[in-house]
């Protein structure tokens, strides 16, 4: 049985929530309480050295540690409903925007959290080395993050999906960067109707409140 390491409240491990559940697979679940530290504690490093969530254990007893590693097992493991597309040029795409996702849409929302966060001192990056805020990264993180919301309101024009006319990982990423967005007071207004529109659309998709 597939182990999903998880913890309700971040965003890291709800986007490996949304491909399991995407891609119907029973697992189970063990909760690690971030609030607490218990993602540093030994029980878990044991388990994942790298102090994070999520972490996923494979039925061949792996762990893996991180959403990239994550999403290509399960893929590849359970290969209906596919999420990382189906033909060449379509893996490349979805990765493309997946990979824009992370790193234009979560990573700045992170930046701002991490480095202004009163409960975040001396923890600004994840994992088991601290590390010291700084102020101007939060400042940069906030225009990252307009100008991400501005890109995917322009990308979502003319489209259902963010990339290969198909829900994917690219889509789940983005919803989920959307959705934490609001723990920096940023969400999308009057000059974002179609990634307005688009967020509506995946909210209507079974289990996407996950």
């Amino acid at each position: 049985m597939i182990t999903l390491y998880d913890c309700t409240t971040a965003p890291n491990p709800r986007r490996a929530r949304l491909i399991l559940a995407a891609k119907g697979i029973a697992h189970e679940t063990v909760q690690i309480d971030l609030r607490s530290g218990e993602q540093l504690g030994e029980a878990y490093r044991l388990i994942n050295p790298q102090c994070t969530v999520p972490a996923l254990r494979t039925e061949e007893g792996v762990v893996l540690t991180d959403n990239a590693a994550i999403a290509t097992y399960l893929e590849a493991r359970y290969p209906q409903v596919p999420l990382l597309g189906d033909t060449p040029l379509n893996k490349a795409e979805i990765a493309s925007w997946q990979w824009r996702a992370e790193f234009e849409g979560l990573m700045p929302i992170a930046e701002v959290l991490r480095n202004t966060s009163p409960a975040m001192a001396n923890r600004a990056l994840p994992g088991p080395v601290n590390y010291a805020q700084i102020a101007p990264l939060a400042e940069r993180g906030l225009a990252r993050l307009q100008h991400f919301l501005t890109v995917l309101n322009e990308r979502l024009q003319d489209r259902e999906f963010i990339a290969a006319q198909q829900f994917s990982v690219a889509d789940i990423t983005a919803v989920v960067a959307l959705d934490f967005a609001r723990i920096v007071k940023v969400r999308p207004d009057e000059r974002h109707p179609h990634l307005t529109r688009w967020r509506t659309a995946m909210a209507q998709r079974p289990l996407m409140g996950l």
